[in-house]
């Protein structure tokens, strides 16, 4: 049954990506011609591989029973996890070279999210599921999966797609576009309030969701607030830079290997060391009872500790891509004598901003939150799957690579610690 990742049938088209099409007949005919290596290990799919071949790769390890290795160049001398099913890599977004890890899952951890993912986006049999980025990265792999499962068609045509699976950076491309889909499922960053109503405005309903490589889906929003996904259990246990979210679930990974920040006790809670608070719904507001609603503030790594407020710099970003003038930003902490750490912001301006105006506009932001040095790229970096590369930035920062805007906020560090 090909691992349960085929859906469809026949002359049903199953996949459009890489300037090639397959219906399903065809796909199937594919998957049972492969030929993996006769070492009996690990089938490895490297970055380049075609998003075709890709695919058909991972359905015939799937249906055979070899693990299936996505995104590397080959098997890593770490043995992967008993139960390995599917090998794949993180954006490596933290990492100063990007260097990806390795997540290790079996099928059925994907294969239970499938149902509650469709009736969250509407996806069935008939949608065109656009795939925004590369399939060596754990999302979008996962999106083709699920339209197949759906017996619907995976595509990356531009003009083509219902539904998009996308980060916010790859979402406000597409809706520079010409043709926008009915339904965006959004995932790797928080969305500012420009970005959703850029897609109102274009008529596209977003459904949110926030997950890692190694836990999978955790939360979704269709509207009112982050909510746990279906089967998910979330705790919020307190740490020394705030509350971190721990779940349980039928999606988590076996395991990482190459390090990484994924954490589990006991219970069958994991972490990867994302802070969350609670925030009350709408319902809860009325005086219903409701689920949870919570808000995802960030990595706890990117903790920055300034003047003895910590500040998490996910945060800082989310506030300054709101502003006038900026695009989107990168912001890293760096020593500072007098207030222990300071920020450093890296900003890709919007057209025809002037550095000023972005200066001006950040005198909006509470004096913790304020960064201290302004520098200018003229398009910051992303890793694979769309994130902000903020390891690249900070080793691009620190070989002087990115011009100082130079207007000064000095007159304002008075205020850090006051």
């Amino acid at each position: 049954m090909s691992g349960g990742w085929l859906g469809g049938a026949g002359g049903r088209p199953a996949l459009a990506l890489g300037g090639r099409t397959l219906d399903y007949r065809a796909l199937g005919r594919a998957v049972a011609a492969f030929e993996p290596p006769d070492d009996g290990g690990a089938i490895v799919v490297r970055p380049e591989a075609h998003p075709v071949e890709t695919i058909v790769a991972v359905i015939a390890g799937l249906e055979r029973g070899r693990p299936v290795l996505v995104g590397a160049d080959a098997v890593p001398a770490e043995p992967l996890p008993a139960g390995t099913e599917l090998a794949l890599t993180t954006s490596g977004s933290s990492a100063p070279s990007g260097r990806p890890r390795i997540v290790a899952r079996s099928s059925a951890s994907w294969l239970a999210s499938s149902a509650p993912l469709a009736e969250a986006t509407g996806a069935g049999p008939d949608s065109v599921v656009r795939i925004s980025g590369p399939l060596h990265v754990s999302m979008y792999l996962y999106a083709a999966l699920h339209a197949l499962q759906l017996g619907a068609t995976a595509s990356d045509e531009p003009d083509r797609g219902t539904i998009v699976h996308a980060t916010p950076t790859r979402l406000a491309r597409l809706l520079d576009g010409p043709a926008a889909p009915r339904t965006a499922a959004v995932a790797g960053a928080a969305l500012h309030d420009g970005l959703r109503a850029r897609a109102a405005a274009r008529g596209v309903r977003l459904v949110e969701y926030y997950g890692a490589a190694e836990l999978s889906f955790v939360a979704i929003d269709e509207g009112d607030g982050l909510r746990p996904f279906p089967g998910v259990e979330i705790e919020l246990r307190p740490s020394a830079v705030g509350s971190e979210l721990w779940a349980r679930s039928p999606y988590l990974a076996l395991g990482v290997v190459g390090g990484g920040m994924l954490r589990r006790d006991a219970h069958g809670f994991a972490t990867v060391g994302d802070l969350a608070e609670p925030v009350e719904s709408d319902a809860g507001r009325r005086g219903g009872s409701g689920e949870p609603r919570f808000r995802i503030l960030g990595r706890g790594d990117a903790a920055i500790t300034v003047a003895g407020e910590t500040v998490l710099a996910e945060d800082v970003e989310r506030r300054l891509g709101e502003l006038p003038g900026i695009a989107t930003a990168i912001v890293l902490g760096e020593p500072d004598g007098l207030l222990g750490q300071r920020l450093v912001a890296v900003v890709e301006l919007a057209t025809p901003a002037e550095p000023e105006l972005v200066l001006a506009a950040a005198q909006a932001l509470p004096p913790a939150w304020r960064p201290r040095r302004w520098h200018r790229a003229e398009a910051l970096p992303t890793t694979p799957s769309g994130k902000p590369a903020r390891g690249a930035v900070a080793s691009a920062l620190a070989a002087g690579r990115y011009p100082r805007i130079a207007s000064s906020v000095a007159a304002h560090e008075a205020e850090v610690g006051a």
